[in-house]
């Protein structure tokens, strides 16, 4: 067999949740690219206009769903709906996620100590439960493909100390825990389950830190390579555990990081700016 061919996924049925823009929406392309059908989703039907436009380029079929993963029930209307538009499922990877906000949408960094109770609840409800839910749901439309894969979207600030994040850190780090426990509860019925676990990387999400000189100084003075990625970097760890390459691959988490995460390797060698938390 050609090595190239163990990416490729032609006529599987797959599920994007968070494709509107960054990870997510160049995660829909690389598996349009690889040869899925997918259904992408975003709280916002028209800000998947950009998604469906680049997976219908490559000639695969774009479905769209919406609705908010905060609200009770919507994880599981979404994968029953993409596998009933598809007739399927074989591929999901979970993307969808998010950080405490302001009303105007920025996001909102505080330490623990001071932050509020309700922003603590809305993480741990998108991040994790809406997480499970959709495990839950996408467990039987899985567990009748014969090449079924789920991807849980972490972080690595689910892997190592992140301070004034420690709701949106705690979340990824149980999603790793769960991707962990699901692939051994699954794997006798076929269903891999693996994690991926970018590092910093710049999407608009992330842009209030890359955008901001001390901050992304200090941030990527802890990074071996000593840069942000960017999402075509993270998209292969994504295709990779979705696609026959990874066929004997389940309970990972996959990290994507620069060397973020290497014990000591953010800490040997690199001089460090002043922490801008240290007051905090």
């Amino acid at each position: 067999m050609n090595a190239m061919n163990l990416f490729r996924l032609d006529g599987a049925r797959a599920l994007v949740t968070g494709a509107s823009r960054g990870i997510g929406k160049a995660v829909a392309e690389a598996l349009a690219d690889a040869g899925c059908d997918v259904v992408v989703t975003a709280r916002t039907p028209s800000a998947l206009d950009d998604t469906v436009r680049a997976v219908e380029e490559r000639g695969r079929k774009a479905v769209v769903l919406a609705g908010d993963l905060a609200e009770p029930g919507v994880a599981a209307d979404l994968v029953d709906g993409a596998s009933a538009a598809l007739g399927g499922l074989d591929v999901v990877v979970h993307n969808a996620g998010t950080l405490p906000t302001a009303e105007d949408g920025s996001p909102l960094m505080a330490p623990l100590q001071h932050a509020r109770q309700q922003d603590w609840d809305t993480v741990v409800t998108v991040n994790l439960n809406a997480t499970a839910a959709l495990c839950r749901a996408a467990h039987p439309h899985l567990a009748d493909s014969d090449r079924a894969s789920l991807v849980l979207m972490s972080s690595v600030a689910g892997l190592v100390g992140t301070p004034m994040m420690e709701a949106y850190a705690a979340t990824k780090a149980a999603q790793v825990s769960l991707a962990r426990s699901l692939a051994v509860g699954w794997a006798r019925q076929g269903i891999r389950v693996n994690a991926l676990c970018p590092g910093w990387t710049r999407t608009d999400m992330t842009a209030f830190a890359s955008g901001t000189g001390p901050l992304s100084d200090w941030l990527t003075s802890h990074v071996p390579l000593g840069r942000w990625a960017t999402v075509d970097e993270v998209v292969g760890g994504a295709l990779f555990l979705a696609s026959p390459a990874a066929s004997f691959v389940t309970g990972h988490a996959l990290v994507v990081d620069g060397g973020l995460a290497v014990p000591d390797g953010g800490l040997a060698g690199y001089p460090k700016p002043p922490s801008p938390f240290a007051a905090a």
